[in-house]
């Protein structure tokens, strides 16, 4: 009985484990990652690679072996404008994608050029002649197979990326016909459009995996596609590209030479606008990529480093001869070893052996000293758990430079912590500059702070700054020249001003505290941000309850004491909207002082339906206008797409909520999946014109809808279905 006490203790202490153990010996892998490129040679190389990998880390269904997850689904001072000589029967002014980096286009599934405006509406390209407004109509509607997902304009060409659903035939090895494999594909469609009435086909580009994010740069497109490494029977789908099915590259498949939990093909295609047989390409085989960063000269992958559940293992071992055997007396730390090092003895042996010598050395303790020798080693645990968790919470970088096309693999590097999105990183002079969350629970406490650092051209830490904001994280930053302007929350918004012109030291500036917190950060000026975010209150159980949407503008002229200027509040809890999740939804013009924001705002007080089962709330969707100086907001108006009330059916990914916004001189155009309005900017009340877009109602993947936390770019639905209602009876009674 006191053997079993004991060992359930100890057990409990150390999480020790001996399935990391073989019955011949100690099973030894390191913990540390050295990241080299290497390049396969050929698919069986591929294959015996996985299936060595197998051993640490493989999901097995039915005989099928995955290694991956399937995607979901990225400084300018300002929303790009378009230069004001423009041709005859265009606007002289107008605005385009918000984006991140100036000169590297972001896709969307909305762009417009002064005069039309070329949209994705479910499966259809849909051109409109939208300037001038009063005689805005649809000049012609394609319908594209697959799922639409974002598309690219460059003067008289477009670039539509779309998903679907694939059957891909493969030979086994030596097998006499080919086996299905059901796989996502992207197309990358390429269409003349000269002629808006008649869009032509010139390139379909076809690879397989998912979309997962595109920029293009200049004339050049790079196109980021995620396939899970999936093989059975010793069947093995490869990347590549092909045109009409005709395969037009295979890429070359790079690696690194780590263990991961999931592995996935990473597949970066260039090609040019205007160029046939300007088509490259390269894959890398890496862990599940969750971030991207694109400057003017690199692409920064980045995904969490995750070893396999055999390192855990092997790790409880390591912490038991660290922590446990270093606090036992010399005469039980010198048995211990001993048994250790009898290669006779299998791993269940020596552990019955050793655990043998415990059971000694703790019938020697009475109570007090049980319960002092517990204490000393948790304490001892505590740090030895903070030092383990900091070598495994990392975000792995990869660096490839892209130039006119070309791709090439440059560097890799590491930081602790977590990103929060692609505004965590930033380019400049060369170096990485990236903002970390770090989080990480040891033996019996939750660890959480907040890093920056900044990485030279080879990716190697130069300078660092850590432990800011501890027991709160990031919820947005935003890197503007020599500064970073970060917000971490949890009871309170801190806003920080952190300077970075010494790259090799980092120092916070100035901080602000202030209830809510801010999702986005954009700057107004080189004095100014704005935020966007939620407003916070004190409950009546002493937490936090959040509210409705936050609008504040920070004054950061005098950087070690930042001040909030001016705030406005939207909506009760619950309100929301998609600028806190995609930037491109974000419209704001400082020459003309003008902010659009997109809302679904919660109405009302709920209301208890008996029908239902459940109380609800009616909803608002629509656009706030504002009237944006430096003095704060002031409301020019709300416009709304509505037709009749709405229920929280339609809380997320309703046809009616305005999705973007955009302006050709002084017609502000809201764009809904349903239709787009056109109001005058002087007098946001007068509605100049309405277009209505080919929606269907009944269509069954209303795409794009809304990208909520945690998407990358694929299609979503989120609704709220009742318990008592089953989700059939709930779509019959809309």
């Amino acid at each position: 009985m006191i053997k079993k006490y004991f060992a359930i203790v100890i057990l409990a202490i150390v999480l020790f484990s001996t399935v990391a153990c073989t019955k011949t010996g100690q099973y030894k892998t390191p913990l540390s990652t050295n990241q080299e490129l290497k390049k396969f040679s050929s698919r069986q190389e591929i294959i015996n690679y996985l299936e060595q990998a197998s051993k640490y880390s493989s999901s097995y269904y039915g005989g099928i072996r995955s290694f991956g997850m399937m995607a979901e689904k990225a400084t300018a001072l300002e929303s790009a404008a378009a230069p004001l000589s423009a041709s005859a029967g265009m606007a002289k002014d107008y605005s385009t994608t918000n984006i991140q980096v100036a000169g590297v286009d972001e896709a969307d599934f909305i762009k417009n050029d002064g005069k039309y405006i070329y949209t994705i509406v479910q499966n259809k390209l849909v051109i409109l002649d939208a300037y001038p407004a009063e005689n805005a109509k649809i000049l012609s509607e394609t319908k594209i197979d697959g799922t639409p997902q974002q598309l690219f304009l460059n003067k008289d060409r477009l670039a539509v990326f779309t998903q679907e659903d694939a059957q891909v035939p493969v030979f086994g090895e030596f097998d006499y016909m080919p086996r299905p494999i059901y796989k996502q594909k992207t197309h990358a469609l390429v269409y003349d459009v000269l002629d808006k009435e008649n869009p032509k086909l010139v390139n379909d580009y076809d690879l397989t995996g998912n979309y997962f994010a595109a920029r293009m740069i200049d004339d050049y497109v790079y196109l980021i596609v995620q396939d899970n490494v999936y093989y059975y029977g010793g069947v093995l789908e490869m990347p590549m590209i092909k045109e009409s099915s005709k395969v037009l590259l295979r890429p070359n498949v790079y690696y690194f030479d780590n263990p991961e939990i999931n592995y996935n093909f990473n597949t970066i295609m260039s090609f040019n606008m205007f160029e046939e047989d300007s088509v490259k390409a390269e894959t890398f085989m890496m862990g599940y990529t969750n971030n991207l960063y694109v400057s003017k000269n690199n692409i920064y992958i980045t995904y969490q480093k995750n070893v396999p559940y055999v390192y855990y293992q092997q790790q409880n071992e390591e912490k038991f001869y660290n922590v446990v055997v270093p606090s036992l007396p010399s005469d039980i730390r010198r048995e211990i070893e001993s048994i250790r090092k009898d290669n006779s003895l299998n791993s269940y042996e020596k552990w019955e052996k050793v655990s043998d010598e415990l059971e000694k050395f703790y019938n020697r303790l009475d109570e007090n000293e049980k319960t002092e020798f517990i204490k000393d080693v948790e304490n001892d645990m505590q740090e030895y758990e903070a030092k383990m968790a900091e070598e495994r919470a990392k975000t792995v970088v990869h660096k490839i430079s892209i130039d006119n096309g070309d791709i090439k693999y440059e560097a890799n590097g590491e930081v602790k912590g977590n990103l929060l999105n692609q505004f965590s990183m930033d380019e400049q002079d060369g170096n990485l500059r990236l903002a970390t969350t770090f989080e990480a629970w040891t033996f019996n406490k939750n660890i959480q702070h907040n890093n920056v650092y900044v990485l030279d051209s080879d990716l190697k830490q130069i300078g660092s700054l850590e432990k800011i904001a501890e027991d709160e994280r990031i919820y947005s930053t935003r890197f503007i020249g020599d500064r970073l302007y970060m917000v971490t929350f949890k009871r309170m918004d801190p806003f920080f001003v952190i300077d970075l012109s010494n790259p090799k030291n980092p120092e916070v500036l100035g901080e602000l505290k202030i209830p809510g917190f801010s999702d986005y950060l954009h700057p107004y000026d080189e004095n100014h941000i704005i935020g966007i975010g939620k407003e916070t209150d004190e409950n009546e159980w002493g937490g936090i309850s959040t509210k409705g949407v936050k609008l504040a503008l920070f004054d950061v002229s005098n950087v070690n004491n930042p001040v909030q200027i001016d705030k406005y509040e939207i909506g009760g809890q619950g309100t929301d909207s998609e600028a806190l999740q995609d930037h491109k939804a974000f419209l704001f013009d400082k020459k003309k002082n003008l902010l659009v924001i997109p809302i679904r705002e919660v109405k009302g007080n709920k209301e208890y339906d008996p029908r239902l089962g459940y109380y609800r709330q009616n909803l608002w969707q629509g656009a706030y206008v504002f009237l944006l100086t430096e003095k704060g907001f002031e409301l020019k108006g709300k416009i709304s797409h509505m037709e009749g009330q709405e229920t929280d059916y339609y809380y997320y990914g309703s046809p009616n909520a305005v999705r973007r916004s955009l302006y050709m001189d002084d017609v502000l155009y809201t764009v809904s999946m349903k239709k787009i309005k056109m109001n005058d900017l002087n007098n946001i009340d007068n509605e100049i014109n309405s277009v209505k877009l080919p929606y269907e109602d009944y269509f069954d993947r209303p795409y794009p809808l809304p990208m909520m936390k945690g998407m990358s770019g694929g299609v979503g639905v989120i609704e709220v279905v009742p318990s008592s209602t089953s989700t059939a009876e709930a779509i019959a009674e809309r």
